[in-house]
């Protein structure tokens, strides 16, 4: 079973936002998949509390901020979405789930330098193990000098760069309702959906 851990030591970066919406994918291309919630706000669970019934199915993966256990069996893929403060030994706990990180990263300078040792962390981690990593870049206006800054950042890594997210009122309406991008009539999302077809093809790789 693949699974997808959405993490970031800082926190409001978009953790909660990226994993709700990868699970949304799973669920939309018909895999059974659930979603774990080791944040101790559990704004993950809160969602998937919120979730209509006629929505297709989304799992929960009893993870915690104590104790990350291995997902359940009986699905295909889990995505897990970790707190701020990830590191030392819960951090590795997380690291030998993963199969794939994905870091979603703000176009502020102190989310960058914020960041900057959990990537050194991961790159050392990748080399090791063999894991994907991918980065996303939340919130991001391409006009401002701020995005510069996180595109030439980024291009320094060594990761790729899975697409840079835009600030829209879509997620908070659809996380209010437990809904994702994927789950509405694709007209309605259309520019955001643009913007996820990089995450969703590194996904499906």
């Amino acid at each position: 079973m693949p699974v997808v851990v959405v993490a970031n030591p800082k926190g409001g970066v978009g953790k909660s936002t990226l994993s709700t919406n990868m699970a949304g994918y799973f669920a939309r291309q018909g895999h059974p998949v659930i979603l774990g919630d080791a944040d101790r706000q559990q704004s993950a669970r809160l969602w998937l509390s919120l979730r209509p019934p006629a929505a297709r199915p989304i799992g929960t993966w009893d993870a915690t901020a104590d104790e990350i256990i291995k997902p359940p069996k009986g699905s295909s893929h889990a995505v897990l979405d970790t707190p701020a403060g990830l590191h030392g030994r819960r951090l590795g706990d997380v690291l030998k789930l993963a199969d794939r990180i994905i870091v979603p990263l703000q176009p502020s300078v102190f989310d960058i330098f914020a960041t900057r040792a959990f990537l050194d962390q991961l790159a050392e981690h990748r080399r090791a193990a063999g894991v994907q990593v991918g980065i996303v870049g939340m919130r991001v206006d391409a006009r401002t000098h701020a995005a510069d800054q996180l595109y030439q950042f980024v291009e320094s890594l060594g990761f790729p760069v899975l697409g840079y997210l835009r600030n829209t009122q879509n997620y908070v309406h659809l996380a209010a309702h437990g809904l994702t991008l994927f789950d509405v009539a694709p007209a309605r999302v259309a520019r955001d959906l643009e913007q996820w077809q990089g995450i969703c093809s590194w996904l499906d790789s």
